[in-house]
């Protein structure tokens, strides 16, 4: 996918770079010629707190790039209301990306060069669950700053989960739906025995813990610190709990994800 606007000859490029779920060996190939051929890494710091992160992303410039011949910009990520619920939620998202586009903007019209190439480095795949693409849109319909940009696609979360459980995301001519734990709080999908949760903040699962279902979770998937548990939701899902809490205690931040898998011979 590309979008241009203005010249092709002399326009500013961004390649929107999809690094996996925090294993440096999860980059592809096209994803290490896209890092290669980039003079500018754009990089939100999003605190001391999760430092960590950044220095992944810089671990991984540093496996794949000569030193000297790239740099690296940070901008401090806005924050976001994470009180606001219900009708609330929307537009708080609305603003928190309105926010983060403002400063990409800024980045790419002061930080790049005409004839430069520059990247924004997204966990997993930047088309699941990732703002990226919906503010470089926003960006181009203000029509202040050209660009051009493609999109590298990357491991997400969900497939390198399945992938550490030894299981498949799907079952024979079975659906699988991906949702938020906002939406699994509401309900469990209708028609649907294979759902994998992403953004849950607040544990949804333990809604379910009286029904048979499976549960295969983990939390950063992919880096040293690596989390998994597995099993029927009623036994795994104290354990689970037990796990997040003592891992976000320790590192002040958690990424996870899980699948549900419900038996429909059992229901």
């Amino acid at each position: 996918m590309s979008v241009a606007c203005g010249r092709l000859d002399d326009v500013r490029k961004i390649h929107v770079i999809g690094i996996g779920a925090g294993d440096p060996d999860q980059l592809t190939l096209q994803a290490v010629r896209a890092l290669r051929s980039t003079d500018v890494f754009f990089v939100l710091d999003k605190g001391e707190v999760k430092s960590d992160l950044t220095q992944l992303r810089r671990d991984m410039l540093d496996a794949h790039i000569p030193q000297g011949s790239y740099r690296v910009v940070e901008a401090r990520d806005p924050e976001r209301d994470r009180a606001a619920g219900g009708t609330a939620y929307s537009p708080a998202v609305g603003d928190w990306r309105s926010a983060r586009a403002a400063i990409y903007q800024r980045l790419i019209a002061e930080e790049l060069g005409d004839e430069e190439s520059g990247a924004f480095l997204v966990w997993g795949d930047p088309a699941l669950y990732d703002s990226t693409l919906g503010i470089l849109e926003e960006i181009l319909e203000r029509g202040e700053v050209a660009f051009e940009y493609d999109v590298v696609p990357g491991i997400s979360s969900v497939s390198a989960l399945v992938a550490r459980h030894r299981t498949g995301l799907n079952r024979v001519a079975g659906s699988v739906q991906i949702t938020t734990g906002r939406r699994l709080a509401e309900s469990f999908p209708e028609g649907v025995d294979d759902v994998v949760v992403m953004l849950d903040a607040h544990q949804a699962f333990r809604r379910y813990v009286d029904q048979d279902i499976d549960i295969y979770w983990g939390a950063y998937i992919g880096t040293p610190d690596e989390i998994l548990a597995s099993g029927p939701i009623a036994e795994a899902g104290p354990r689970i709990e037990r796990l997040r809490a003592e891992a976000r205690e320790r590192k002040g931040w958690i990424m996870d994800t899980y699948l549900l898998r419900r038996n429909p011979d059992r229901r």
